[in-house]
């Protein structure tokens, strides 16, 4: 039964300016986090790195995302939105400023890192929010549209970055990042609801409550369902999508960095449609007893079909790649539903904890996809292999562990406690 004492629910106008100012935040959050894809070719040239350092740069931000996952969701419950991801977001602004002054490879990887915690609430608080503030019907469609705002980001880190790249250099772009960020805390401080403290609310213990702890969220058989696929699955779609994607492009199928950032650019518009698509069909599919286990079941493998012809046709895939990598990640989205479906199998009182813990795994995810294809890339042309069978290989083994982790998800499905979601 859940604690609804601790809900309070917004009025459609009032909601809607919320979801804005947290969807801003979350915007620029997804261009910071992408837009090392872009910049890829000129920090290779400018700091001469090869793929492990990519990898390792790329997936520091994931790194420090990670690390500030658990405490995040305690600190979520506890303090609420808003004051968390406002001083969250101060961090994010110092962490662009290192970034511009970055001098060596080791002080870019640090910035990357202050920014990953910098923005690592700019997602769960807003949906630690609307586990209170929304009513469940409308917490998946929130939930798609928070990510398509997200895809908005990534469709700025392509062909807009790309652009002003010339004009006013990686480094002003940084700084112009920072001030973006005060801005979002700007918005955000005026337009976020105050916190109804849990703890406060709940002075009469009900004997159906849950106890807030990580214990009861790790321990359940839904989320615990779902680990997997959120480390390989979801985790290894944001990998591809913010870097290994780019470097396919130019180094197997032999685009210039300019055709990659317009193919990046076209990949994150059908990003963008799918996740708005999804927030549009979603109740209505819900409705007809679609769950979210239903639809990752039926949808989910067709995205380990498409990897798999991508891998076989190698440079073969040619001018097509772009467009072969954005069916891929497309086909991945259906993993997104599991987010709000593991928020929802848990109380309001725990929904800050449940979704710092899913998310924990899908950027430690990220980080190990990101850095472990280039250690594999690396190794295997230490070993003499061609460069794109280096590649091949190492996208062979990642495909090999999302096929695993969907395995697990089967096997395990018919014992989880998933049924209609906690409200």
């Amino acid at each position: 039964m859940a604690d609804a004492s601790v809900r309070t629910l917004l009025p459609r106008r009032t909601a809607i300016l919320v979801f804005l100012a947290f969807a801003f935040a979350y915007f620029l959050s997804a261009l910071i986090r992408a837009i090392t894809a872009t910049l890829s070719p000129t920090l290779t040239q400018e700091f001469a790195l090869n793929a492990q350092d990519l990898g390792l740069l790329a997936g520091a931000y994931f790194l420090g995302f990670a690390a500030t996952q658990l405490p995040l969701g305690a600190w979520l419950d506890r303090h609420g939105p808003k004051k968390v991801v406002l001083y969250f977001l101060l961090v994010a602004v110092l962490g662009c400023a290192a970034f511009a002054m970055a001098d060596s490879f080791q002080s870019l990887l640090l910035a990357r890192i202050l920014t990953g915690v910098g923005v690592s609430a700019c997602l769960m608080a807003p949906l630690t929010g609307y586990r209170r503030w929304f009513e469940a019907s409308s917490q998946m469609r929130a939930n798609s549209w928070m990510l398509m705002t997200g895809s908005f980001g990534m469709v700025a880190s392509t062909l807009p970055v790309q652009w002003l790249m010339p004009l006013v250099g990686w480094r002003a772009l940084f700084w112009g990042l920072a001030g973006l960020v005060l801005l979002a805390m700007v918005l955000i401080s005026w337009q976020a609801p105050r916190w109804q403290n849990a703890v406060a609310a709940a002075t009469v213990p009900s004997p159906q409550a849950v106890k807030p702890s990580y214990g009861a969220v790790w321990r359940h058989p839904y989320f615990r369902s779902m680990a997997p696929m959120a480390f390989f699955n979801y985790g290894g779609m944001v990998a591809m999508q913010t870097l290994w994607v780019t470097p396919w492009m130019i180094r197997v199928a032999g685009f210039s960095p300019l055709q990659a950032a317009v193919g990046l650019f076209w990949f994150n518009i059908g990003m963008l449609s799918s996740f708005w698509a999804w927030g549009m069909i979603y109740p209505s599919l819900a409705r007809r007893g679609y769950t979210a286990d239903r639809l990752i079941s039926y949808g989910l493998p067709l995205s380990m079909v498409l990897l798999a012809l991508i891998i076989a046709a190698g440079s073969a895939v040619g001018v097509w790649a772009a467009l072969a990598w954005t069916l891929y990640c497309m086909s991945c989205t259906f993993i997104s539903l599991a987010q709000p479906a593991v928020a929802m199998a848990f109380p309001p009182s725990l929904a800050g904890r449940a979704l710092s813990s899913y998310n924990l795994l899908i950027f430690s995810g990220v980080f190990a996809v990101q850095w472990g294809i280039g250690l594999a890339v690396d190794g295997f042309l230490a070993w003499g292999w061609a460069e794109v069978a280096a590649f091949q290989m190492a996208m062979t083994v990642y495909l090999a562990c999302t096929l695993a982790s969907y395995a697990y998800f089967l096997a395990t499905k018919s014992h989880n406690q998933q049924s209609s979601p906690t409200t």
